[in-house]
Parts: C-alpha cells; sequence; structure tokens
C-alpha cells in the first residue's frame, strides 16, 4: 500500500498576533477609498480629496510598517535563531527597499 505524503508543517505568518489589529486598519482604509470615490462622484473640491488621498497613504504606510515590524520580530528573528538569518534579512532588506521605493 503505497504511502500518504506527509504535509510539510505549516508555515504562521509573524503577524499573527496582529491579524486583529491590521485587518481593522485595512477596514478603516477601505471605508476611507470609498468616501474618496463618493467625493469624486459628488464632483469635491480637488483638494479636499487630495487631504483625503493622502491620509489614505499615511494609513496604508503604517500598515507595511505594523507588517515589517512583525516580520522582524518573528519571522527574521525565528530564522536567525535558527542559523537561516541571512536569507531572512536579505529578503527583509528587498522588501523594504521595495517599500521605501514605492
Amino acid at each position: 500500500m503505497p504511502r500518504k505524503p506527509v504535509a510539510a508543517p505549516a508555515i504562521v505568518p509573524g503577524y499573527i498576533n496582529s491579524k486583529p489589529r491590521i485587518q481593522a486598519r485595512l477596514s478603516r482604509l477601505e471605508g476611507q477609498v470609498r468616501g474618496i470615490n463618493r467625493m469624486v462622484e459628488e464632483e469635491r473640491y480637488c483638494i479636499d480629496i487630495l487631504t483625503q488621498v493622502n491620509a489614505v497613504k499615511a494609513a496604508l504606510d503604517k500598515v507595511a510598517i505594523a507588517l515589517l515590524d512583525d516580520h522582524v520580530q518573528h519571522c527574521v528573528t525565528d530564522a536567525v535563531r535558527a542559523g537561516d538569518g541571512d536569507a531572512k534579512v536579505s529578503e527583509l532588506s528587498a522588501a523594504i527597499g521595495r517599500f521605501l521605493s514605492g
């Protein structure tokens, strides 16, 4: 009888403890974006719309920073302890580069 393949252990994301907080922020962002869409639909003043766009960008940056922080605190730290830190540090460096160039 053939053996069943053994499933690889599940990878737990570093943000798992922050998940409710991150989801709440993203839900607020969804509402803000819908509000901006309404403002455009209502033909509101450009500067008012731009102010709201800037607020959404700042809030999205905060989500990204929270994810990066959780990644460092959990994923990178765990990899360093397991002796695989170089790969995670390179991955983190690339992620920070993408974040800053975006």
